[in-house]
């Protein structure tokens, strides 16, 4: 299962985030999105985890706890959607 993971402390690591989510079960990925020009965290990640139930109770045990100095919004990754690519000013 894919998990969100907002409201996350810009000092978290990807190392930090997949041990706190390993406590509930393996951690497949734990993913920082950083924005790419200037290399800083956004303040949200996604973590995969192998177990559907660890997962849930992950998502249920973590949100709204706090993390960091921050409390963490966390849920089940809903699919991205589809936007219509801008198109190129050149």
């Amino acid at each position: 299962m894919n998990i969100y993971v907002g409201n996350l402390s810009y000092k978290m690591t990807e190392e930090e985030l997949e041990a706190v989510f390993g406590q509930y079960g393996t951690v497949l990925s734990a993913k920082i999105v950083v924005d790419r020009e200037t290399n800083r965290s956004k303040g949200f990640a996604f973590v995969e985890m192998e177990n559907d139930a660890a997962a849930n109770q992950a998502i249920s045990e973590l949100n709204n706890k706090e993390l960091g100095g921050r409390n963490l919004r966390v849920n089940e990754a809903r699919p991205r959607e589809e936007k219509p690519r801008r198109a190129s000013r050149y």
